[in-house]
């Protein structure tokens, strides 16, 4: 009898349970998580429509000849992903997923609108920081809440699901982008000397994000909680009302009391955050904000932020790079359907190495033909080419990871911990950016996201475990290396 709360050490294998699929009720598991997901098209129309909308509030606000400015246009997003993930990593387990991605659906409608009316830079920048502290919101909950609610055999493609609408998100911000654009051409210049795009098209293609923002607010409410912060707040029976949604009653009594195995009796309804200093959970947690850091620092984001200044710089027009920008959406939906159809068969480790090692080779030779003058559509093929390794592998795969390595105990403060080092990464990458450009060049620029890739690459292929066909208490029980006693064994 062992006393409560006991972590029992183990050197015997735990057997993975095996789920009758037959049983897996997939069109409420799917319709959930798309629901969920819609937190993630929210963050990739939020994230990606600056790209399109730079150009034009550049001139309206003055920014010319000031990179620190319009970084700090780009970056105040960033800084809300920050301040929203750090509420998330505080929150998330005190209150549970659902009640922070209604939280979230608001803040982006209030960001949409707001940023839409914005009568000066410094209302802009505030109500850009609020969608941000959405979107950390969002990019924490949505993957962590599908991850928690997903059977074993369907977790990886289904968590992908939240990539998936975050390249919806991309995709609809750009094809928006482009008809207001286009739509602005045809008014032209107005009294004021701006045309009509510098004035107003900004406007509306910040405002259009509030139409799905109402409808995320609306389906959020018709989703369960998440049964493992159910367990992990002593709710078993609601957990297992919930699971039984999922797979029915006997496999909803297997997968609860496999979930309560992980988390001792002293930790229901509690967290622990000297936990996260233990050596083993603290490697993991410095593992999983590397992961995070190599997804922004891969340099995709500085592509799809300031597109117009990498083109331009390529020789690529206005039209040219607003088109290009649709065919980075659609290169990114359709690659990212790859990732659903492989990962839970080729696994997550082989496409972050696929992943850093390929967008290293391409960084390299896009700084090649920065540096040599050879630009034009060779280059735009290039970022095309990037662009579709990098939604095949990091952009999907690191969330998958994160909301995988962390054990049920602690998953959102320390998931929260590596999302906040990402947006930290997002805002470093965006704010240097333009200064690089402007000093060192653009092929050198990429030229050390390429070497960082490569440093990541070696990284990866030694410390990161495969986490393919495995049960969340399972990876746990793997990475940690213990098994922690049944509820009946603490008591």
């Amino acid at each position: 009898m062992n006393a409560p709360g006991t972590i029992v050490e183990t050197m015997a294998p735990v057997s993975r349970r095996e789920i009758d699929n037959s049983q897996i009720n997939g069109a409420f598991v799917w319709t959930v998580a798309f629901i969920a997901a819609m937190g993630g098209l929210l963050f990739g129309y939020d994230f990606m429509v600056i790209g399109g909308a730079t150009i034009f509030y550049e001139k309206y606000f003055n920014l010319g000849g000031r990179p620190d400015l319009l970084g700090l246009s780009v970056g105040s997003a960033p800084i809300g992903c920050i301040l929203g993930a750090v509420f998330s990593m505080i929150f998330s387990d005190l209150y549970g997923r659902k009640k922070l991605l209604v939280v979230a659906s608001v803040l982006f409608g209030v960001s949409a609108l707001g940023t839409a009316a914005a009568w000066n830079f410094l209302a802009f920048n505030i109500f850009r920081l609020v969608g941000g502290m959405g979107i950390g919101l969002a990019a924490n909950l949505s993957p962590m809440y599908i991850a928690e609610i997903s059977p074993t055999n369907y977790r990886g493609k289904v968590v992908t699901t939240n990539q998936f609408t975050i390249m919806v998100g991309i995709l609809l911000s750009q094809v928006v982008n482009l008809l207001i654009q286009q739509h602005g051409e045809r008014i032209g210049a107005l009294a004021s000397g701006l045309t009509w795009n510098e004035s107003f098209g900004w406007r509306w293609m910040f405002g259009a994000m509030a139409v799905p923002a109402l409808g995320f607010f609306a389906l959020i409410f018709t989703v369960p909680e998440s049964p493992r912060w159910l367990v992990k707040k002593g709710c078993q029976q609601e957990a297992e009302r919930v699971l039984a949604m999922v797979g029915g009653v006997e496999y909803a009594r297997s997968e609860a009391a496999d979930i309560a195995s992980t988390i001792s009796a002293e930790e229901v309804a509690r967290i622990n955050v000297r936990e996260l200093f233990e050596p083993k959970l603290l490697k993991i947690i410095l593992l999983g904000m590397f992961l995070a850091l190599v997804q922004q620092w891969s340099g995709l984001n500085s592509v799809f932020a300031y597109s117009h200044q990498i083109f331009k710089d390529a020789g690529i027009g206005v039209s040219g790079t607003m088109l290009s920008l649709v065919f980075q959406g659609l290169t990114m939906l359709l690659f990212c359907i790859v990732a659903m159809f492989i990962v839970d068969h080729v696994g997550r480790k082989v496409l972050m190495l696929l992943g850093t090692l390929g967008i290293s080779l391409i960084h390299l030779l896009i700084g090649l033909s920065f540096h040599f003058h050879r630009t034009g559509v060779p280059t735009v093929i290039l970022v095309i080419l990037a662009i579709a390794i990098y939604a095949m592998t990091l952009a999907p795969i690191v969330w998958v990871l994160l909301s995988e390595l962390f054990p049920n105990r602690v998953r959102g403060l320390a998931l929260g911990i590596s999302v906040v080092t990402l947006w930290v990464g997002y805002l470093i990458l965006t704010y240097t950016f333009p200064i690089m450009r402007e000093t060192i060049g653009t092929a050198k620029t990429f030229w050390i996201y390429s070497a960082f890739l490569f440093a990541a690459f070696l990284v990866i292929w030694y410390a990161l475990p495969e986490t393919k066909g495995k049960s969340l208490e399972q990876i746990e029980r793997d990475v940690f290396g213990m098994q922690v006693t049944q509820a009946s064994e603490r008591t």
